[in-house]
């Protein structure tokens, strides 16, 4: 029987996901739970498991192409029997010229679609487009928006002119994804049959998402790498290995994927907006033009911060995980909240929803787009356990592995300026907090000590807050407090 796998919502109210890269082709044998495809939504890059188990028999949407979620993406025979693309095959109906195109029927007759097909995986929409209005797409940590703005509707094949699961294609180099027809194109035809030749054998290898993404931002074939990891799985290490052997003596350190230009790039490039970068978008204007933004500045002699920075990396406590100032920054801003707890707070229009956890967010600019995950419960973690969860969700962030989880939720932010060498700026709230505070870079300035002039370690802060809940004396108060603490990290164990 041949089974369609149709995109499901991964997240809070997604309509729509990417096809980033898949994992398998037409041919394949899978089993349940392995991972066929990487999708990547308007929150996060998700790896997607296989439901059932067999032969793929058709990718029916092609890397980079947008999907709605209810359409199929990949149908699997599972080799119970029915009519599928077994029984097309052995009547001489032809070959498809590519996935997810149907196949003629058989000479008998049509068969019906619910005789081939098993039951989706997502419930299709009530006819007429009635039922529950679907939640608005949102970006992972800002909230379901709320509206009556309906799902938009499935294109659906007309029930008089059922259709046949498409017959494998060919895998190779030149193998394309096409669109399915429309109903009207889907008229039973008679044709010889074609010859298919036969797949490549395709070589299997052991690597994590994050690895393999790595491998094609560097341009590493996967299949040339030896792997050293666990089974002999290939670590980011090899993927390095491998890219500085290829890459020519003296050559520049390429930019990060998404950003680098290539040799004799057209004058104008042009970026479809979609996934993060389209929802972070759609935030910010929505954020920047509905809470009325108030930033304030504060500059702070930190060097006693740094200092404690050094001595924390040499303590047996931090021997395994990352001590940067941001570490410090966040505690400070954490025992603030504890001082002033309207800050950690939300505006529904009704009232103002008082949190009194906090999932500390860390603002992340990925070539993807700026994603805001955030540390669950920061409020109830000691200082090794915070470096530890802000190090492995800045790696998360970093290789594009973030869940939706890692990215719903928060309630207060800290974004990180000053590692691009900026001193400070006017950062944009993240739709649902009230409070933001970005942290500019060190730098040595003259300071003025007792009366003297002294070189000294100085940053400077900036919170933006909303004004219908944050008023300019609580704002005042907890960044005048934040610096306070930077300049004499001793007060962090006081007002703990």
């Amino acid at each position: 029987m041949l089974r369609e796998f149709k995109l499901p919502d991964v997240g809070e109210g997604l309509t729509e996901a990417e096809i980033v890269k898949w994992h398998v082709a037409a041919g394949d044998k899978v089993e349940i739970n392995q991972t066929i495809v990487e999708i990547e939504t308007a929150k996060a890059v998700v790896e997607l498991p296989c439901p059932f188990e067999g032969v793929v028999s058709a990718l029916m949407a092609a890397e980079g192409e947008t999907v709605d979620v209810g359409n199929p993406i990949i149908a699997v025979e599972d080799g119970e029997g029915g009519s599928g693309a077994a029984g097309g095959a052995a009547t001489g109906a032809p070959a498809v010229s590519g996935p997810g195109v149907p196949a003629a029927p058989a000479a008998g007759g049509p068969v019906p679609r619910s005789a081939a097909l098993a039951d989706d995986l997502v419930p299709t929409p009530p006819a007429g487009g009635g039922g529950t209005p679907a939640r608005q797409p949102v970006l992972v940590g800002y909230g379901v928006k709320p509206g009556a703005t309906a799902r938009r509707p499935r294109k659906t094949t007309a029930p008089s002119s059922p259709a046949v699961p498409a017959q494998p294609s060919p895998v190779g180099p030149t193998a394309q994804v096409q669109a399915r027809p429309s109903a009207a194109s889907q008229a039973p035809t008679q044709a010889a049959p074609v010859a298919r030749p036969a797949a490549p054998a395709r070589v299997a290898v052991l690597a994590k998402p994050p690895v393999r993404k790595l491998a094609r931002d560097l341009g590493v074939d996967l299949t040339t790498v030896t792997g050293t990891g666990p089974s002999g799985s290939i670590t980011r290490d090899d993927v390095h290995a491998v890219a500085g052997a290829v890459a020519p003596a003296g050559a520049a350190v390429p930019a990060p994927a998404g950003y680098a230009v290539p040799a004799g790039a057209e004058r104008e490039e042009r970026i479809p907006v979609k996934g993060v970068r389209k929802a972070t978008a759609a935030a910010m204007v929505a954020s920047a033009f509905t809470a009325p933004h108030v930033t304030e500045w504060l500059q702070v002699d930190v060097t006693a911060t740094m200092d404690a920075v050094r001595r924390l990396r040499e303590l047996p406590d931090f021997a395994e995980v990352k001590v940067s100032p941001l570490l410090l920054v966040a505690k400070a801003l954490l025992t603030a909240v504890r001082r002033y707890p309207m800050v950690n707070s939300s505006w529904t229009g009704e009232e103002i929803v008082v949190k009194r956890y906090v999932n500390l967010g860390i603002a992340a600019a990925t070539p993807r787009g700026l994603i805001v995950p955030n540390v669950k419960e920061a409020q109830a973690l000691s200082l090794p356990e915070l470096a530890r969860a802000l190090g492995e969700l800045t790696e998360k962030a970093r290789t594009g592995r973030c869940t939706p989880a890692d990215l719903t939720g928060g309630t207060i932010t800290v974004t990180n300026v000053g590692v691009f060498g900026v001193d400070a700026g006017t950062p944009i709230l993240n739709p649902g907090e009230s409070a933001i505070l970005a942290f500019g870079q060190v730098r040595d300035l003259p300071w003025v000590v007792d009366g003297q002039i002294v070189p000294r370690k100085v940053t400077t802060l900036a919170l933006s807050f909303d004004h219908r809940v944050v008023d300019g004396e609580l704002g005042s108060y907890v960044l005048r407090d934040v610096g306070a603490m930077l300049q004499d990290p001793l007060r962090m164990l006081a007002w703990s």
